[in-house]
Parts: C-alpha cells; structure tokens; sequence
C-alpha cells in the first residue's frame, strides 16, 4: 500500500490581510494529480484542514470540492482527516454522514459511552487495499484537549501522562485485533518535543510548553506517524518513521525557505519501505527586501532595483516583505516605500520596522508621583529620548501636540 500523509493545509487564511484562495486552489488541484500520477491508495491529512475554527463558506467548499473531486479521480481512494487546533471538530465532524457515502473518515471529537469510557474503536480505521482487504490500521487521534484525555492517577503531568495513556490503550486494542501483515499507522495533531516550530503563525496549543510530547508515546509495533501541527517539514528524534509533513504553504515570511511538500509512503507488511518527498510547487513566490533589515536609503535602492513579470493578475503577483532598520521615527516610510514599488507587479504585504540599538537611558524613568506634576509633552520627550536616544524632532513635537488637542476637543464634546 502507497499513501500520502499532508496537514496544516490553513484554508481560509489570510497573509497580511490577502487572501489565499488562488493559492490553496492550486495546491488542491496538484495534490489531486499527484494522487494520481504516483498511484496512491490512501490520503492521510493531520490536521488544521482551516485556519480558524469559523472558516468562511467559500474555504468550507474548497475543502468539500476537493473530497468529491478527489474520489471521483481515484474511487478507491482512502481519505482520513483528523482535527487540528485551528479546527472545530464540531464543525469538521458535522457533514460525516455524507462523507461516509463517499468512504471519507472524519476525526474531529475523542468520543465516550455512556459509561464516560473513550470509544476506542473510532480511532481506528482500517485503511483498505482496492481489493477491500485490510493493509493497515490508521490510529486517527485529532488534536487532543485535557478533557479528551484518559486519567492518569499520581501523574506529575496528568496531561502528557493522559495522551500516552490513551496512545498505549489503543496501540493494545489494534494489536490484538490486526491480522499478520498489517501495519499500525499514527496519525496525530501535536507538538513533539524538540519540534521546530515557525516563529509567526503556528498557535501556541497549551502555554507553558506543557504540550511538547516525548516521541516515546509510539512504541516498535508504529510502523510510520503521520504528525501535523508544525509547518516545517522534519524528523522527530531523528527518527525515519516519525515525520512532519509541513504545511504546503508558507502561512509567514518566517516560512519562505521551508521546504513545502507531502510525504509518499510505502508499506511492505507491517513495515515502511519507502519515504518519498514530493516538494510542492508555488505558485505566488514570496519575497523579502533586502534578506535582512537595512537602512532606509538601502531599501529604497534595493526596491528600486527589483525586476518584477509583468502580471495584470493580482492573485498571482508575489507578496513583498520590506525589512527597513531606523534610527527613529519615518512618519513618511510607506509613501516613500510604495513610490519606489510604482510601476512593480508586487504585493505590499508588510513593513518591518527594526531600530538599532543606543545606548540605554536609565535617568528617562518618571516616577510615578511625578507624572501629575509634569506636561503631556514632557513626558513625551523623556520617552522619546529614552527609546531613541536622542532629542524628539520639532515636526514629531507639533504632531504630538495636535493628537493632544484633537484629544481634547473630542472629550470636551461628550
């Protein structure tokens, strides 16, 4: 058995307030020929199929399109989708009667009996050769919050000690329910330890790091876990078999050299013979100017420079990150900026503002028994000189005083 292990897919998100839709559509529409061309036989996808737990109808269509579009290319194909922590699982679980028709599985809750026991057996899906012989047993475990897990009694963390509780639980039930020959497959939606996580757009799922698993939890009888949450695609403890796909998109500008791809893998038995990485292609590039921050005069003779494909599609033109450092204020920056992109098929997407370091000014504290005895302005000025080092600017003065007397005048109209 081949299958196709993806996550983090993000529809619905928005990059600095763009929307990506052209961009999902064409990743879509590979992954379906991809499916076909390299002869798949399941689709395994690890979570966050949205990018909020609200997604708007068009990103709900995308997804749905995709589902009966893919299973008319490939009727024998496999489809497993759990829920991420972008996800609601109500809403993800909601059509699953219809998906059923279309032998889609959908993964959103943990659920219980009404003894309060979980339902183990819904986490495990038998994944199905064209022959409708079972291959393999895909233990589909969505993102899991502290209620969903099992108690563990006298743990120091009852979290981390719940998930791989309920992990152990289910690897012993397929175990003894699995015939020779079938591999157990680990689909999941976490943070493992020693992860790499993106620096912008990958939510943190509990504070305090709490969340951060040992790879321990999937013990030799695990054949491959297909892991979704961090957008980077990597190894887990150096481990062949335990694997972050990534996201198939960069969702940052942190993400523009992540090697964006699925993962192609081979089962021969119980075991893994092959992993194969199939880079996704981009189709909106996404640029930053200059690679690291620099000056206003810089920047400016960098934008100047840019040679950009003449593209009347603004769906398809790059998004621009412009990395500027100060020395203080620009009040004019992104007019100056956006002169220098006239004529350039790019999208402004962000200013990144970085001020180099002074020399700290530690005499600019004010007490707080001083602040009703001392002016607006002055204290304007201590805090300016205190992050900028140096003396506010006349003109940076006057506007000050015209936010305070428009302040003014609207308090004296209420």
């Amino acid at each position: 058995m081949r299958f196709l292990h993806t996550s983090d897919w993000h529809l619905g998100q928005t990059l600095h307030n763009f929307d990506r839709c052209h961009e999902h559509e064409h990743f879509l529409s590979w992954l379906i020929d991809t499916l076909a061309t390299h002869d798949v036989d399941a689709l395994l996808i690890a979570g966050d199929v949205f990018d909020n737990a609200n997604p708007s109808a068009a990103s709900q269509k995308q997804f749905y399109s995709f589902l009966q579009r893919a299973k008319h290319r490939l009727p024998h194909l496999n489809i497993v989708v759990i829920a991420g922590n972008h996800d609601s699982p109500g809403r993800l679980e909601a059509p699953r009667p219809l998906l059923e028709g279309l032998d889609v599985t959908v993964v959103g809750h943990v659920r219980r009996g009404e003894d309060g026991e979980i339902d183990l057996d819904q986490l495990m899906i038998p994944l199905l050769r064209r022959d409708r012989t079972v291959a393999a047993w895909c233990l589909a475990v969505p993102f899991l919050r502290p209620g969903d897990v099992p108690r563990a009694d006298n743990a120091v963390d009852p979290y981390q000690a719940g998930i791989a509780l309920l992990y152990q639980q289910l690897l012993e039930r397929v175990r003894a329910r699995r015939a020779s020959g079938q591999a157990i497959i680990a689909l999941g939606h976490c943070h493992m330890l020693g992860g790499e996580a993106s620096e912008e757009s990958e939510r943190r799922i509990i504070m305090g790091n709490a969340e951060a698993l040992s790879d321990s939890i999937f013990d030799a009888s695990v054949a491959y876990a297909a892991l979704g949450h961090l957008h980077k695609a990597q190894r887990v403890g150096k481990r062949e078999h335990i694997r972050y796909c990534g996201s198939p998109l960069p969702m940052s500008f942190t993400e523009i050299d992540y090697a964006h791809q699925v993962l192609s893998v081979d089962l021969e038995g119980e075991s893994v013979s092959q992993v194969s990485e199939l880079r996704v292609p981009r189709s909106v590039d996404l640029l930053r100017i200059p690679r690291n921050p620099a000056t206003v005069s810089e920047v400016l003779a960098a934008l100047a420079a840019l040679e950009s494909a003449s593209m009347t599609e603004t769906h398809r033109q790059p998004y621009l990150q412009v990395r500027v450092r100060l020395d203080g204020p620009e009040p004019g920056l992104r007019a100056r900026i956006e002169a220098a992109l006239e004529g350039k098929h790019v999208r402004l997407a962000k200013i990144e503002t970085t001020f180099s370091r002074r020399e700290s000014h530690d005499d600019v504290r004010i007490p707080a028994e001083e602040l009703d005895r001392i002016q607006p302005e002055e204290i304007f000025k201590r805090l300016y000189l205190g992050k900028y080092g140096a003396v506010a600017p006349d003109e940076q003065l006057a506007a000050f005083g015209q936010l305070m007397l428009g302040s003014a005048d609207e308090a004296g109209s209420k």
